[in-house]
Formats: C-alpha cells, structure tokens, sequence
C-alpha cells in the first residue's frame, strides 16, 4: 500500500468515525474517534481468530505507517502551532510564573516519581528493568498530551484564569517533555558509568533555549512577512505559515533544538501579533479558519492512529504487561497528583488560585499521541520495551477514554 493509499484510508476513517461519533456516540472529538478505532480494532482482532488473513491485512496497513515519525516529526509541529495559534498571549503571560513551575518542575517530579515506582512494579510482575529505562517511562508518560487537553478546555467553560494555566501547561510541559525523554534516552544509550551530569544540563538547556529563540526568531520573521502582505493575498498567508512550521520543524532538527517549543512560541507570536488592531489585524481571519480546520482534522486522523495501534501492540501482548499497565495507571495519576499539588500548596502563598485546580489538573492531564509515539521510539533491542509500550498505552486509553469522559463532571460539582 502507497502512501497515497494510506491517506486517503486514514482521510475516509476520520470522516465516517467523525459522522458516527456525532450522530450517535455525541462524545467529545477525541473521546468519540478513539473509542470507535479501539472498537474497529477489537473487531478485527476477534474476526482474525476466525479469519487470520483479515488480521495480517490490518497489522500489516498499520505497520506501514510509521506512527512515531508521522506524529513527531510532522503532524506534532503543526498541532502544536495550531493550538498556541488560539491561545492568549496576554493571559498565559499574566499566568507565566504557575505555567513555567508547572510545566517544568511538575513534569521533572513526576518522571522519577513514575521512573522509581515502575522499577518496582515490572520486577512484581515478573520483568525486572533497569532504572534508566524507567525513568524513560516516566519522561514519556508524564507530560500532558496538549492535543486531548486543548480539545477539553475549548468545549467546557473554564474560568480564563484556569483554561489558561491548563492551555499552557499542556503545550510547554509537551516540549519540557520530549526534551527529557531524549537525555535520558542519550544517557541510556551511552551506560551510566558515562554519565557527565554537566554535560547533560548543557544539553538540556540547549534544546530548550534554543527551541524558545527560534521560535521567537521564526515567529517575528513570519509575522513581518505577514504584516507585509496584509490581507492582500489571504492564500499566499496560508502558504506563509505552513512553510514556517516546515521549515521550522527541521531547521530545529538539524541544529538539535526543541522543535515543539519552537512551534508554541511561534504560534503564540504570530496568533497574538496578528490579531492585534494596532498592526491592522495581519494576520487575516482566513489564516486562523484554516489553522482550526487543519487542527480539527489531524486530530481525528491522530485519535484514529491511536486506536489502531493496538493491533500492532497486541502482537507482544502477555497478561502480566496488562497488570504492569494496571498500576502503571494508579503510580501515574499519583505522580501527577503530587506533580501539580505540591508546587501549586506552596504557590498559594503568594497567589490566589482557583477552587478545585489541583484536582482538575490532575484529573484533566490526559495523555495521548505523544506518549504513543515515544513510546514506539525506544530502541527494539532496549530490555523491557514490550512491558514499556503496553503500561503506555494502558495509561493512554483509561486518559483519554475514562478520565476525559468523567471531567466534565468533576467540573460541574
């Protein structure tokens, strides 16, 4: 199967998934596409008992499509951009301090909070692993997933202040996030009796900071040429803004910075700078409506990806990788708990919060597409993988499908 053919199967699932999920299931986007695909997915698990060429077919369309670099090197960049597109950059700035502590400290504490239990929990189910790799699994499960968290907080009215602390969390804690995931990673593939801790923080600090000034460089270049064509050509501003997040994407590969912090930054910039009124509103309305419809559908191919990559991760699936991914979603949910309840207890000294946020952002830390893909990233002949990939996926689906349909109610109350 081409990559032409892929497309279009993957253009026609979001459609038909899409219309079911509205005119039956009615559920939230993310919430009604991956539960279909995790439906058509078991299905054809229990018709390839009956029928094992149907499953060979399946598993064989979807290991064709290489999930880890289609969501991180393509479809995460222009997610990112389109979802800092829409965000405030006056209220996340007014909110910086909380975001920053947040996205940083939160996701650090609970990679090894998750990275020291999890060492624990694969020997009791009987696959002992080392702690490195570990403490991968918990750099890649502990960031919240933007692209679910977005897709929440547009649909339920927050307060602003709230909505923003949860928006900017969500896209920087992504990119504090894989950042982490690829120095450990480095650390993992070099032995620790290498391990230069000063070596480590440059590299650290590099892809970070680097990621931020390039995605201010891009993003104030971008808007210049923008402000310079003016609505004159509104398909020439749309051809602007693709090119910035491609090129972009790869510049910041290349010069080994953080490509997903590039792409906020720049989406925040040219988002706010362009729908200034002082500057003419330069960047036209038209650019925004097509940003939101390439959001809109990513997302429903992304969420269908998810689903059916269980036909891949079930190929090494064992009962005890089931029970490693049962806990693994309690040890989760317990690091985020205190990941974001313990700076927020020592913030509320200095700053007002709203009631309930430490609950609604533990609860509402969905994990999605970017765990997945980092996930399936790790070298195949790393020890644990397999037990790695299926907790992952565990945490993933509970997220997304138990916690994203339950927080509507926790907002309620």
């Amino acid at each position: 199967m081409g990559i032409l053919d892929l497309i279009t199967l993957l253009i026609f699932l979001a459609a038909v998934f899409t219309l079911i999920n509205i005119t039956l299931l009615k559920l939230p986007s993310t919430i009604g596409l991956m539960a279909i695909a995790l439906a058509m997915s078991l299905g054809i698990l229990l018709l390839g008992y009956v029928f094992p060429s149907v499953m060979l077919g399946a598993k064989h369309i979807v290991e064709e499509f290489d999930f880890e670099e289609t969501l991180l090197q393509i479809m995460l960049n222009f997610l990112l951009f389109a979802g800092a597109l829409s965000v405030n950059l006056g209220a996340l700035l007014k909110e910086r301090v909380p975001i920053i502590i947040l996205a940083v400290g939160s996701t650090l504490m609970s990679t090894f909070i998750v990275g020291f239990i999890m060492q624990f929990v694969f020997q009791l189910v009987g696959y002992p692993v080392d702690l490195i790799y570990c403490l991968l699994f918990g750099a890649l499960i502990s960031p919240t997933d933007p692209i679910a968290v977005l897709a929440l907080t547009k649909k339920f009215g927050l307060s602003q202040k709230l909505e923003i602390k949860i928006a900017g969390e969500s896209l920087f804690n992504d990119g504090v996030g894989v950042v982490v995931f690829l120095t450990l990673l480095g650390i993992a593939r070099k032995g620790m009796e290498n391990f230069d801790p000063m070596e480590v923080l440059t590299l650290f600090g590099v892809e970070v900071g680097g990621g931020l000034l390039m995605g201010a460089l891009f993003g104030y270049l971008g808007f210049k040429l923008l402000e310079h064509i003016d609505n004159d050509h509104v398909e020439l501003e749309v051809l602007v803004t693709i090119s910035l997040v491609l090129v972009g994407g790869r510049v910041a590969e290349l010069i080994h910075v953080s490509a997903p912090l590039a792409m906020v930054i720049m989406g925040l910039f040219i988002g706010n700078q362009g729908r200034d009124e002082h500057l003419a509103n330069a960047t036209g309305e038209y650019v925004f409506k097509f940003w939101h419809l390439l959001d809109e559908a990513l997302n429903a191919i992304l969420f269908i990806l998810i689903g059916l990559e269980m036909l891949v991760i079930a190929q090494t699936f064992e009962l005890e990788y089931a029970f490693a991914g049962v806990m693994a979603i309690a040890v989760v949910l317990g690091a985020r708990l205190v990941g974001v309840g313990l700076p927020i207890t020592i913030m509320k000294r200095f700053r007002e919060f709203e009631p309930k946020t430490i609950p609604i952002l533990t609860w509402g830390g969905l994990r999605g597409g970017i765990s997945v893909a980092l996930s399936l990233s790790l070298p195949d002949a790393m020890p644990g993988k397999d037990i790695i990939v299926t907790s992952t996926y565990c945490v993933v689906i509970f997220s997304i499908l138990v916690q994203g349909m339950t927080i509507e109610k926790l907002l309620k109350d």
